[in-house]
């Protein structure tokens, strides 16, 4: 297969879809890979690195989104993108499709088969793809509040962790999932005063195992949720849906209950917020105030860590992609995880929530593909 791997274009964006390594791996399969000039120099990975592994060097990037039967990217394509891609290529990437319906009737009108890294998703239920860029999303939501609270940037001025004689700094975490764990184990580690809230009780059952009483667990109804915000210095929204759009578990009239000062990180930017006053915020302007609340809203997190962020997603996705280049795409949407991932296919929408999303018609894969 002809696959081309593409600079991206998205405002202080990074990262790269392939490691010099990721593309040895698909090379010594057989398949050509087409590498965007510069494409991986966000991440540390020079042209001559890419070459080395075997792949060609391409400056004109209408002619690599020619040649490349797949096009593998990190962030969804922007509008300046759209007209590159032809009927029946692949596009293997985050689409987060549920957020933007301006791009999901792209895609549908250019016939393409998008397969969403965020809607890959294992018999247990895991999402593969989805959970490395969660883990250090997480983790940043708690380094970046942490900065934010800072008086400098308009936060309150608190250290999460206290010092002797000083009351700790108050944390709490909607959504106790990949993201929410994560940003629990270092908010703990720091010192902070940590709440997490989860609609599932197992989650919590987990989180109070593994923490003890380092956090408190709570069920999150709508009272748990503004009471705890309330009191909190660093509220950090980790929700997920699978493809959905993110639901909205805080409101703007709740924001005016908070501590003037406190910080809001909202991880599920990327699928729409789940806070009603986030919006899209980029590493270069990364927060607003609004109510007194600073919010940091950054579509691309994991970005701002290039390197770590390029090894640890291409270490899964590589896996996924090589099973879709040996197999071809029909004989390789048989394997329920990357059919689960397919959220267009040929100008048919195959993504439930999705299309829910943006009130569109929903047709299942049976029948389009294998």
């Amino acid at each position: 297969m002809r696959i081309g791997l593409v600079k991206e274009i998205k405002a202080e964006e990074f990262r790269v879809g392939l490691t010099p390594d990721g593309v040895a791996e698909y090379v010594s399969h057989g398949h050509k890979l087409l590498v965007e000039k510069n494409a991986g120099t966000g991440s540390g990975f020079a042209d001559a690195e890419y070459a080395a592994a075997g792949a060609e060097i391409v400056s004109d990037r209408k002619k690599l989104f020619d040649d490349a039967e797949m096009i593998v990217k990190v962030k969804e394509p922007l509008p300046e993108e759209y007209g590159l891609f032809h009927e029946g290529q692949i596009l293997y990437t985050y689409l987060h499709l549920a957020a933007d319906r301006t791009l999901t009737e792209a895609m549908l009108a250019k016939k393409i088969i998008g397969i969403a890294f965020e809607t890959v998703t294992e018999a247990d239920g895991s999402l593969p793809l989805l959970a490395p860029m969660s883990q250090i999303a997480g983790r940043m939501a708690v380094q970046e509040g942490a900065k934010y609270l800072e008086r400098p940037f308009g936060g309150k001025g608190v250290l999460l962790g206290g010092v002797p004689g000083v009351r700790k700094g108050k944390v709490a975490i909607l959504g106790a999932g990949v993201a929410g764990s994560n940003a629990c184990r270092i908010a703990v580690g720091i010192g902070a005063d940590v709440t997490i809230l989860d609609i599932s009780t197992r989650r919590l059952v987990e989180m109070e195992n593994i923490y003890g009483d380092a956090v408190q667990t709570l069920y999150a109804s709508r009272a748990n949720v503004v009471n705890t915000i309330r009191e909190a210095d660093l509220v950090i929204g980790a929700v997920l849906v699978p493809g959905a759009a993110a639901p909205r578990l805080v409101r703007h009239d709740d924001i005016k209950l908070m501590k003037p000062g406190a910080v809001m990180v909202d991880i599920a930017i990327d699928q729409g917020g789940c806070f009603e006053t986030s919006h899209v915020t980029y590493h270069s302007d990364p927060v607003y105030t609004l109510d007194g609340i600073v919010h940091y809203c950054v579509g691309n997190m994991p970005g701002a860590v290039a390197l770590t962020s390029t090894m640890a997603l291409t270490n899964v996705t590589t896996k996924y992609g090589s099973i879709i280049a040996d197999e071809g795409i029909a004989r390789a949407l048989k394997h329920p995880a990357l059919r689960s991932g397919v959220n267009c296919y040929l100008g048919h929408l195959t993504n439930r929530a999705v299309a829910e999303a943006h009130h569109l018609e929903y047709e299942e894969l049976d029948g389009q593909a294998g």
